[in-house]
């Protein structure tokens, strides 16, 4: 799958390491994308071969989000998730949080990045849209030249294209905080409720004239519209913008600049909606958000508590300290044999997982694989592959106390760090309350996807001793069952919440 692995533990040490490999190696943080193409061949070394792999996840300071000056700022590991949670972003950009919460489900979120999202440059993926309307920067750095910091729209450069020099990482998403007069939204159409792609989306942002901000159609002093997958890149509605500026929105101002925005619009027709069928829902999208902006309506359904699945933690992927003293206590047969004196010298110079916690026990799991391929080879075989691509949920494991998919993590993530497989859940013959649940609810069919429901159910709980059926429904939004409907494996869930796990 990879041809190396290394994981530095300072920004210094990626730096030296992406000089020194350059195209050889990709940066990875959450890996949802580059472990899938890594999988099958699309990303690969440029002498064809197997790429390495430098994972920035041990690296402290990159997953915080902070404000100065006006901006906020995130770093490379901040993920879906915490734009999800963190106060700063749905109070100051919330297009964000929105988009953020549209990505994927909640194991994907998990680990899932922002920077990701954005190199990736996918014009049909969630979180670029509302950045591109919210004028942000993307400020990425190497050991030779130190930082450079350029706008979203000039480091996105093509379809799937952006300008990142082979010994550069990014380091840093920065936007401009929404002021109190400003309002935005995020909309997205998509085939499903969740774990949907793109068939096109719209984020827009306006500034409402103060002296109107009551009014039933406020003025707007100016507005950002950005369009997702209806062009090679995400574009800006120029003309609808131009439009919207001192404008009251009125029912005919709004489907003007709704019909103005489908101008920047170029889509094709693929296998989730024609070109034309984009086109026209370009215009209600924006006519759509438009009104939101203007009733005030455009934070309707947000959830101040969503729900995370990441237990008791922060979601933040923790620098284990002791994984420093793993690397020094390993034999040198984990080590890379024809590591160059560099990498040797290298916090990061071990390339082979060593100890893993896994349900309790110190466990050596294999290299250059998933770890769901890893888990499963150490006899953890109630971590099920039902499609090795993060959109079943059945392999769900929490890795540092977070629920992932581990399909979509290298097993070398994991050393140093403690997993829970659902072999993990029960204590003794005694049931966790969520397996207890499904016999009593009779929700179990082949059982094969049964593992994936227990393991997001029960992190679940951790959130919420009792769930309400919205909640269990977010919180399973990742895991599909192809036996029978969900009814009663929610009823389950719920009722797991009055079971003192038995």
């Amino acid at each position: 799958m990879y041809k190396f692995y290394l994981s530095p533990l300072t920004l210094a040490d990626a730096l030296t390491l992406k000089a020194q490999h350059e195209d050889a190696a990709r940066v990875i943080a959450g890996g949802t994308d580059l472990i899938i193409e890594m999988d099958r061949g699309v990303r690969s070394g440029p002498d064809g071969g197997e790429l390495g792999v430098i994972d920035l996840t041990r690296v402290p300071g990159l997953a915080e989000i902070w404000e100065a000056d006006g901006w906020i700022h995130l770093g490379a590991l901040v993920t879906h998730n915490q734009c999800v949670a963190s106060p700063l972003i749905v109070d100051k950009a919330f297009p964000l949080a929105r988009a953020c919460w549209e990505v994927g489900a909640p194991q994907i979120r998990n680990r899932g990045t922002v920077a990701g999202n954005i190199i990736t440059a996918s014009p049909a993926n969630d979180s670029i849209v509302p950045l591109r309307a919210l004028n942000a920067t993307v400020t990425v750095q190497s050991a030779a030249r130190g930082e450079r910091t350029l706008p979203i729209e000039d480091f996105v450069t093509g379809f799937r294209r952006v300008d990142l020099a082979p010994d550069e990482i990014v380091t840093r998403i920065s936007l401009r905080s929404m002021t109190e007069h400003e309002r935005g939204n995020f909309l997205k159409l998509g085939l499903r409720r969740a774990q949907a792609i793109s068939v096109n989306s719209v984020a827009a942002v306006a500034e409402i004239d103060p002296n109107t901000a009551d009014s039933p159609t406020p003025m707007t002093l100016n507005a950002r519209i950005s369009l997702g997958a209806v062009a090679p890149v995400i574009v800006r509605a120029d003309a609808a913008e131009s439009f919207l500026a001192g404008k009251a929105l009125t029912d005919d101002v709004i489907a003007e600049a709704a019909r103005l925005a489908t101008t920047a619009a170029s889509p094709i027709d693929d296998i989730r909606g024609s070109g034309e069928y984009r086109l026209a829902m370009v215009e209600a999208l924006t006519a759509r958000v438009l009104r939101q902006i203007r009733d005030g309506s455009h934070r309707a359904g947000w959830r101040e508590r969503p729900v995370l699945l990441w237990g008791a933690t922060d979601g933040k992927w923790p620098v284990d300290k002791s994984y420093e003293l793993r690397i020094a206590d390993c034999d040198d047969a984990t080590r890379e044999s024809d590591s160059d004196d560099d990498d040797r010298n290298s916090q990061s110079a071990i390339r082979n997982p060593s100890s893993a916690t896994v349900n309790g026990q110190l466990i050596s799991l294999a290299p250059n694989m998933t770890l769901l391929d890893s888990l499963r080879a150490a006899g953890f075989v109630g971590v099920k592959e039902g499609c090795a691509e993060g959109e079943c949920g059945a392999c769900t494991v929490f890795l540092d106390g977070i629920a992932v998919m581990a399909c979509l993590v290298p097993a070398e993530r994991a050393a140093g760090s403690v997993v829970i497989t659902v072999e993990g859940l029960a204590e003794g013959e005694r049931l966790h309350g969520v397996q207890a649940a499904l016999v009593q609810s009779g929700g179990v069919q082949c059982g094969y996807c049964t593992p994936g429901f227990v393991m997001s159910a029960a992190k679940l709980l951790e959130e919420r001793p009792h769930p309400t059926r919205g909640e269990a429904q977010e919180a399973l939004t990742g895991n599909l069952c192809r036996c029978t409907g969900y009814r009663k494996i929610l009823d389950a869930v719920v009722l797991a919440g009055n079971i003192d796990n038995q």
